[in-house]
């Protein structure tokens, strides 16, 4: 009954986009905060990666798409995440940055400008570099507000 209703081409990519969707769900529920947003690169490189390919074989319905997806990590995410009253000027700096590449994301979808993609992609890596290198500190960092027995 459900061969007929299912053909094997059609179910696999579903089961492919279902399996990623576990997958993530699974990483998000045991991260902690720092692994959170070095999802948050990974997925904003990813996304960047999936625009230029899309752009490069003249699919704009898929382009839309991941940039995006692509603006709403940087809005959402990244930028949202921010916090503006403690992170003085490093905070503000990444505020400059972010709404910076949220336009040059723009830009590329509207002028299918490869270039402006390879500029956002080489202002974000430096960033996602340092924030996957300071994982270990992290890792061992004290947990403030947290009441000690």
């Amino acid at each position: 009954m459900f061969a007929a209703t299912y053909s094997a081409t059609r179910s696999a990519p579903m089961l492919a986009n279902a399996y990623r969707q576990v997958g993530t769900e699974t990483g998000i529920s045991g991260a902690t905060p720092h692994k959170l947003v070095q999802m948050l690169f990974d997925g904003f490189s990813e996304a960047v990666a999936q625009a230029r390919g899309a752009l490069r074989g003249r699919q704009i319905e898929a382009k839309g798409r991941a940039i995006s997806r692509a603006l709403a990590i940087i809005d959402e995410g990244l930028h949202a995440g921010l916090n503006m009253s403690a992170g003085g000027q490093l905070a503000a700096d990444l505020d400059d940055l972010y709404t910076y590449v949220a336009l040059r994301l723009t830009h590329a979808n509207m002028r299918n400008d490869e270039s402006a993609l390879d500029e956002c992609v080489a202002l974000m890596d430096p960033i996602r570099s340092a924030w996957a290198q300071i994982a270990p500190q992290a890792a061992n960092a004290p947990t403030y507000g947290a009441v000690n027995a």
